[in-house]
């Protein structure tokens, strides 16, 4: 796509939306000429609403989701040639005259899925959609590492051949969620601009979200989302970086390190990593450990793989023992020096406590250590190959 010209094509996709529809269509017109609106099963009458306006029409014969009609909208631009499709709703929230701010981006990186960021430091911002978007916004940083400002927002630019490359299941609103995550995962990269929003009184606001069938949706979603984030398998990409999954070991930590250090890893940031790992695999978090690891990193965005690898040095015997060691002295005064049936199976949930109280010192203790053991070997690896290519 670099190498391929800038064609935008402005979709609204619409339902039951007469009464704004044909203004936003005029602002839109006013501001670029090629304009797709995408009926969606509407009973409102479209084709009459639109009627003078020079604008294609794409109706579908049933309601089948925004989602849906977003998708129809993308082949129509592929069957037009152009490069990027311009979402714009139908409810007149959105000012047309901010593609400018677009524009810039789209240019920048024609590969980007690009997000308008609602100013909503205006009127009648409903207070349930100031939560969904910060609610939304967590999930994306959990199940992607990325952060936006508004992930549910519906002026955005796709390019065409980025969405028909992605694998997306979603046709309702959940669709826009889930291409900025399985944009992520495949490598794309997700921008944002600033616009305006008008929010009309609550009265005349028309909305076709559903709150029961849209949110079960959404919540469905968002879990296969965050499991799947979080599992050890990659993700496929369709724009390919320097990450090839390398192959991490405990019992090569330098080798491994080195692997890891031909990705987009600093040395801070594997020793974060690594830290993480330890300090999540030293508390008593039976059965769980790898996934609360998985989970953390996802968050906080760091390598999953170094985070997971460092874990293992917490492995059962060693690190649960001296926890459990640190515990019963913060109990008692004293260690633990009397290993039997008693002791590990009678009294065994005296020494969950203890491994759990042992842990509050251990963990960041060997956090640190092994954080700090991480950065050194890294900043010593880089410097060898420095050394070896001016050699």
């Amino acid at each position: 796509m670099p190498n391929t010209a800038i064609d935008i094509l402005i979709v609204i996709p619409v339902y039951n939306h007469a009464a704004s529809l044909r203004q936003v269509v005029e602002r839109a017109l006013a501001v670029h000429p090629q304009v797709l609106v995408v009926d969606d099963g509407s009973t409102d009458g479209v084709a009459e609403t639109l009627a003078g306006l020079d604008v294609q029409l794409v109706s579908h014969p049933v309601n089948r989701g925004k989602g849906a009609a977003i998708l129809t909208g993308v082949e129509q631009a592929r069957l037009r040639g152009a490069s990027h499709i311009l979402t714009i709703d139908a409810d007149g929230q959105h000012d047309p005259a901010d593609l400018v701010h677009f524009l810039p981006e789209i240019h920048r990186n024609p590969q980007a899925i690009i997000v308008g960021k609602r100013d909503f430091d205006t009127d009648n911002v409903p207070g349930s959609s100031r939560f969904g978007r910060a609610f939304s916004n967590f999930w994306l940083r959990v199940q992607t590492g990325q952060s936006l400002g508004d992930t549910q927002t519906g002026f955005r630019a796709y390019p065409v051949s980025i969405v028909q490359a992605l694998k997306l299941r979603q046709k309702h609103y959940d669709f826009e969620i889930e291409v900025l995550v399985r944009g992520a995962w495949a490598g794309v990269e997700l921008a944002e601009v600033d616009i305006s929003v008008y929010y009309p009184p609550g009265d005349e606001r028309v909305s076709h979200f559903h709150a029961l069938m849209d949110n079960l949706r959404l919540t469905l979603l968002n879990t296969h989302l965050t499991m799947r984030s979080v599992a050890p398998i990659p993700h496929r990409k369709i724009i390919q970086s320097e990450d090839q999954g390398p192959k991490v070991s405990i019992f090569h930590p330098w080798r491994s390190l080195k692997q890891l250090l031909t990705e987009n890893s600093s040395p801070g940031r594997l020793a974060a990593a690594g830290a993480l790992g330890v300090f999540l695999g030293a508390p008593p978090l039976i059965a769980a450990h790898t996934i609360v690891t998985l989970f953390a990193a996802s968050f906080f965005r760091l390598n999953k793989v170094a985070a997971l690898a460092t874990s293992q040095l917490c492995m059962p015997p060693l690190v649960p023992a001296l926890c459990i060691e640190v515990g019963y002295y913060m109990r008692h005064g004293r260690f633990l020096t009397e290993i039997s049936l008693e002791t590990l199976g009678h009294q065994g949930l005296e020494r969950l406590w203890e491994w759990f109280l042992g842990s509050l010192i251990v963990a960041p203790v060997l956090a640190l250590l092994v954080g700090g053991i991480v950065y050194a070997m890294s900043i010593c690896i880089l410097r060898d190959k420095s050394a070896n290519e001016y050699s």
